[in-house]
């Protein structure tokens, strides 16, 4: 029996055996905190230097494709949510526009600029969860709070235009829910001045610090190619220094209009996805502004009774409205027979959704393209050769979201 099988006989995490030839075998995770409660790696280790590894993602299976595929297309949206919890704007967006894709409908101009704020807002309380939490994990509390004081104060911008703050339900096929309140603007400003300053004190707190930097500087490297070979996108496939970005190489919506930057660094470490990350919520920021700036008046839903469910005040006055409203509601729009993909960039990389209609109000196929699966796929890779304690560093800036690695 090879040590890497006597690994698997271990059935109780934190277990340590001692193989023959005095290596250790040992369990981290799924218990271990920094180990989100479902990753379980398999480590080889000679004294505290990791020979080998083995990655088991964890079962935390909510049979999200398999769901989808027994509800109608509009049911399907609040499990989009699910997926990544911590940026559900984003897969609202996605699914939404991989709909639209294979129904061939277009949506008010109104409404895809509400998209791109809310996304961009999600994609910076992404960001500053990761940063947030892996400085904790590496003995930066106070960093911690003050990144999650500016993510709430996000989070209260998402709340007051989607009504919910981790589970929005916001986008809808044809377009969105509800327009932004009053004085939105105002609250962005509010918001964005929270959100500079926390930030800047944290960049103060880490980037020069000499405990952080050393703990991130050249841990969990990875080349270039290496990274393409494993199918990376997001932060760490531009830390290698692939300025791959979907908004950029496949602009959807309105990104096209905007003038923003895809942040790059040449190490693949870890320092160096922080380092793009910090960027990109600066990035984003510029983002929100310029599109507030833009956004046109105007509806904010396709007109049109077979994409987007009639107002409220048409359902009780006419009688093609409240026929429409009913068979939405319960049927939901209805694509051609055909298939489509469609990616958008997630906080974490390349979110994409492939749907299969046969014609009929519930999808034939769903299957998401998860950007955590990929890189977590890579994380044994990442560790070899390293410390036990740079797997806290390498984990946390993988950012792994449990909701759409194991679906």
């Amino acid at each position: 029996m090879n040590t890497f099988e006597k690994i698997k006989k271990i059935a109780a995490p934190g277990i340590v055996e001692k193989a023959e030839d005095g290596r250790l075998v040992l369990n981290m995770g799924p218990s271990h905190p920094a180990m989100h409660g479902i990753v379980k790696i398999y480590l080889t280790l000679n004294g505290e230097r990791i020979e080998d590894s083995d990655v088991e993602i964890g079962y935390l299976h909510r049979g999200f494709e398999k769901t989808c595929e027994n509800i109608n297309y509009n049911q399907v949206i609040p499990y989009t949510d699910r997926l990544n919890y911590v940026s559900p704007f984003i897969n609202n967006v996605g699914y939404a526009l991989a709909v639209e894709k294979l129904m061939g409908v277009d949506i008010p101009e109104r409404a895809k600029y509400l998209r791109v704020i809310m996304s961009e807002i999600s994609r910076i309380t992404d960001h500053l969860t990761c940063i947030g939490a892996n400085a904790m994990e590496l003995g930066a509390f106070t960093v911690y709070f003050y990144l999650i004081n500016a993510r709430e104060a996000l989070y209260k911008l998402g709340d007051s235009v989607a009504g919910g703050r981790i589970t929005p339900n916001y986008t809808r096929i044809g377009g969105v829910s509800r327009d932004l309140p009053e004085g939105f603007e105002d609250e962005v400003k509010k918001a964005f001045s929270i959100l500079t300053k926390n930030l800047d004190d944290s960049e103060k707190l880490l980037s020069r610090n000499r405990i952080f930097y050393d703990r991130l500087r050249n841990t969990g490297k990875i080349t270039k190619e290496e990274a393409i070979s494993y199918s990376f996108t997001g932060p760490l496939l531009r830390a290698c220094g692939v300025p791959y970005d979907v908004r950029k190489d496949e602009p959807y919506l309105v990104y096209d209009r905007f003038d923003f930057d895809i942040p790059v660094c040449s190490e693949g470490d870890n320092y160096s996805r922080y380092l793009v990350r910090l960027e990109e919520i600066k990035q984003s920021m510029s983002i929100v502004k310029q599109a507030l700036k833009q956004i046109p008046s105007g509806e904010i839903k396709n007109p049109d009774y077979n994409v987007s469910l009639p107002e409220k005040k048409d359902v009780y006055g006419n009688i093609e409205a409240l026929i429409a409203h009913f068979k939405l509601t319960f049927e939901g729009p209805k694509p051609p027979a055909g298939e489509v993909y469609f990616p958008v960039e997630g906080g974490n990389g390349e979110l994409g959704f492939y749907i299969v209609s046969d014609g009929t109000h519930k999808p034939w196929r769903v299957r998401v393209r998860p950007p955590c699966f990929p890189l977590t796929s890579a994380l044994s890779r990442m560790i070899k050769g390293g410390y036990v304690a740079d797997i806290i560093a390498t984990f946390g800036q993988l950012n792994m979201i449990g909701g759409e690695l194991e679906r």
